[in-house]
């Protein structure tokens, strides 16, 4: 009898426990469908905080980056990266130019700027013209330093007479002439203390047999002028039609000590942008 009494009352715990699951299954199957899976929460969430996303306000643009991006933009429309001018150095070459122009130095028909980076040696192209009102390059060629400005390097240079050295900075150019070199042109140096005794140098625009790929061939390097800065033969007197009477020629070198009053950004930057409002 008593183990009869046992079995029965583990029957009855066992059909109590069922009649418990199944009230409660119903109500946990409820609870789950009415819950978002996690994935959706997420979702959720994400949606959320990128519709709460901090939004900065918008920063009007300063002079000096409307300035930047102007002469970057027509940095890349003359395709002057491709040609191996960095944009530093064009950047430096625009300022003097759009100064020398509002010093009234520059002729007002012609915008021709002529580019030298003696950063380059002297075996690789590192003379530039460009037509800045058609954003095309003119000529892209090879331009030979003074003799004791250095061998492929060009490394010093002065403006003093019988130095035999290239003078750096700003230069307008003057007029042709035939002369010992023949067809030849005047550079007008604008830097006091750099090139402003170029004229009384005889520092001059004017072809050389030694700048050319053979005579690089041949020594490793371009020869040498007396301070000058000589032109391929085949390519000196349409250069020198192009630049002839007042434009900007601007020769470059890093790290030379070299400054200017025409590298004033500011002042620059009112002649190329004189339509935009002052900015802080």
């Amino acid at each position: 009898m008593e183990k009869t009494s046992v079995v029965q009352r583990k029957r009855f715990l066992k059909r109590r426990a069922q009649r418990a699951a199944r009230r409660v299954l119903p109500f946990l199957a409820s609870l789950f469908l009415a819950t978002p899976l996690a994935t959706s929460v997420s979702k959720s969430m994400a949606a959320t905080a990128s519709t709460a996303e901090v939004r900065l306000p918008r920063v009007a643009p300063t002079r000096a980056m409307l300035f930047d991006q102007r002469l970057r933009d027509q940095y890349a429309a003359l395709n002057a990266e491709s040609q191996g001018l960095r944009y530093e150095v064009f950047e430096k070459a625009m300022t003097g130019y759009l100064n020398l122009r509002q010093a009234g130095q520059l002729a007002d028909d012609r915008q021709v700027l002529t580019v030298v980076d003696f950063d380059l040696p002297s075996t690789e192209k590192r003379l530039w013209v460009f037509d800045l009102a058609t954003n095309e390059t003119l000529f892209h060629t090879l331009v030979a330093h003074g003799h004791n400005t250095g061998e492929n390097e060009a490394n010093s240079f002065s403006n003093v007479n019988d130095s035999n050295m290239s003078s750096l900075g700003f230069y307008v150019t003057g007029d042709e002439y035939e002369g010992k070199h023949g067809h030849s042109l005047h550079l007008n140096g604008m830097d006091e203390d750099f090139n402003t005794n170029a004229y009384a140098r005889s520092i001059v625009m004017h072809g050389a047999e030694y700048v050319s790929e053979d005579f690089i061939r041949q020594y490793g390097r371009l020869g040498r002028s007396l301070g000058c800065p000589a032109l391929p033969m085949d390519q000196y007197s349409q250069i020198i039609d192009a630049v002839t009477g007042g434009t900007c020629l601007f020769l470059n070198k890093s790290d030379a000590g070299y400054s200017s009053r025409y590298l004033n950004q500011d002042a620059a930057i009112a002649v190329a942008l004189p339509e935009a409002a002052p900015m802080s």
